[in-house]
């Protein structure tokens, strides 16, 4: 393996990558980071090395032939820029979930496409069957020699870098192409660098095939973050990386989107959620061994991002960092207990806030507190408890952070005489309890949403009851108020679902 990553071709096509210090992360995590950006390649990602050094040893039948490829979307746009290069045929057959993004750059490659099944394994498992029909040359995504070999200098270039005298290189893992290149290089040269791999709870093939001794299928995989998605691990990667790779660290969804910001914040470039997932592995294994001032590298593997994504990032990267826990808190229901539940919560940003009237008793309120870590909304929930609220944390919850965050309300038929409005007012700490200390506690709230989305105005919906000898009074409170408000309490969708 080391003398073909020696004598591979990448460099007809490929970039050596710049390894660069991450400032802004290191310092938060208080070690030395390093990025190796194989984000900046030709095709966005380090898949252009293997593919194209397998291609390049093709021998002129093979070539003749056309080449075909089974890919969740990086390996195809590999093969596809390579093919172009060498002006070949090339056909690539990917999973009907993969990013428009990917499948897009494919065509404009001049590769053509079939869409087949929900997983890798649904693509490739169509794709042997045109391999047979057609007689293409099939170029693996990670099971080849020369594949492995191709992503292999990449370690050989961090060793070589100014930066490269790190302690460990962290690696993202899904059929075990990359790591298993990488592990082979540094271990031969410098083997007391440690090579740490990472995966997905919901994709780690490689960490149950490790623990398990040999190569473990998995039922399902999880397919967000896609290039990673593979329910079993290459018959030539796994003993590779049994003999090279020294530990496999797993990490969540919400980790990874976490990651996806930390790199953001140093370079301003969006990584896919596999191209993150090595920056993710670093956090967590920082976390687990508190290792401090050690000088740590991690492979930025791709940035094919689908932009629509970014939404689902956006709301989870706060958790992932634990810079953000949601709750279930039980409060009494009368007026002023929302405003006295937020004194108590003190000077804390207030991200989330849902609720709905439902009973005249109690109240549930669904709510999102800015903290500092994990340990800090451990003692908030304390504080919370102690202060006499019933109190649930729900940051783990899957089904509260996808589902109910956005459902908590209704109709209620315990709501009499409600006036809805919707403000606006100048975010900044403290914003949300001056707006409710303006409300005070005059009329009972009934209905009130808010999210903190980040941008320069905070907006709420609120209900109030109001009794209709009151409505003079309330209209004047209105006015005298001095936050932008509109009246909502004929709003179509209001109308629909809450009142």
């Amino acid at each position: 393996m080391l003398r073909l990553i020696l004598t591979s071709r990448v460099y007809d096509v490929a970039h050596e990558t710049p390894l660069e210090v991450a400032p802004r992360l290191s310092r938060r995590l208080r070690n030395d980071i390093r990025l190796k950006r194989e984000d900046l390649q030709p095709v966005f990602s380090f898949k252009l090395r293997g593919a194209y050094n397998r291609i390049a040893h093709m021998t002129e039948e093979e070539r003749e032939r056309g080449v075909i490829a089974a890919s969740a979307g990086n390996h195809a746009q590999g093969v596809a820029f390579a093919a172009r290069h060498l002006g070949l045929r090339a056909l690539i057959v990917m999973p009907q979930t993969t990013p428009e993004i990917k499948v897009q750059a494919v065509r404009d490659l001049g590769a053509d496409v079939v869409l087949t099944g929900d997983t890798y394994a649904d693509a490739r498992s169509h794709c042997d069957r045109l391999v047979r029909q057609t007689g293409h040359v099939f170029v693996d995504p990670f099971d080849d020699p020369l594949v492995i070999a191709g992503q292999g200098t990449i370690g050989d270039e961090i060793l070589r870098h100014p930066l490269g005298d790190v302690a460990a290189i962290f690696v993202p893992v899904g059929g075990g192409g990359l790591i298993a290149g990488i592990a082979s290089y540094v271990k031969a040269l410098r083997p007391a660098v440690r090579v740490i791999g990472v995966e997905p709870y919901e994709a780690d093939a490689m960490y149950q095939s490790l623990a398990a001794g040999r190569r473990v299928v998995l039922d399902t995989v999880g397919i967000f973050a896609d290039g990673v998605a593979v329910r079993e691990v290459g018959r030539l990667t796994f003993p590779i990386v049994q003999a090279t790779v020294d530990e496999i660290v797993r990490v969540s969804n919400d980790e990874i989107c976490a990651a996806v910001k930390d790199i953001f914040d140093d370079t301003r470039s969006i990584m896919e959620p596999a191209g993150a997932l090595a920056v993710a592995g670093v956090r967590k294994w920082i976390e687990q061994t508190g290792a401090t001032n050690t000088k740590l590298a991690a492979i930025l593997s791709g940035a094919n991002m689908n932009f629509d994504r970014l939404r689902f990032v956006a709301e989870r990267a706060e958790l992932g960092e634990a810079r953000e826990a949601i709750f279930g808190v039980t409060i009494p229901e009368r007026p002023g207990a929302f405003r006295e539940f937020c004194q108590t919560i003190g000077r804390r940003v207030v991200t989330e806030f849902n609720y709905r009237l439902s009973g005249r008793d109690c109240a549930h309120i669904f709510v999102g507190i800015a903290t500092r870590s994990r340990e800090d909304a451990g003692s908030l929930t304390a504080g919370l408890e102690r202060a006499g609220y019933r109190t649930v944390d729900l940051t783990d919850n899957e089904v509260a952070k996808l589902h109910v965050r956005h459902m908590v309300g209704g109709r209620s038929p315990a709501v009499e005489n409600e006036y809805l409005c919707r403000f606006e007012f100048p975010e900044r700490p403290g914003a949300l309890m001056e707006f409710l200390d303006k409300l005070g506690g005059r009329w009972n709230i009934s209905l009130f949403h808010y999210r903190n989305h980040g941008a320069d105005f905070g907006r709420v919906l609120a209900g109030f009851e109001v009794p209709a000898e009151d409505l003079a009074r309330f209209e004047q409170f209105l006015a005298e108020l001095g936050y932008r408000y509109q009246r909502e309490s004929g709003n179509t969708a209001y109308e629909m679902f809450l009142a």
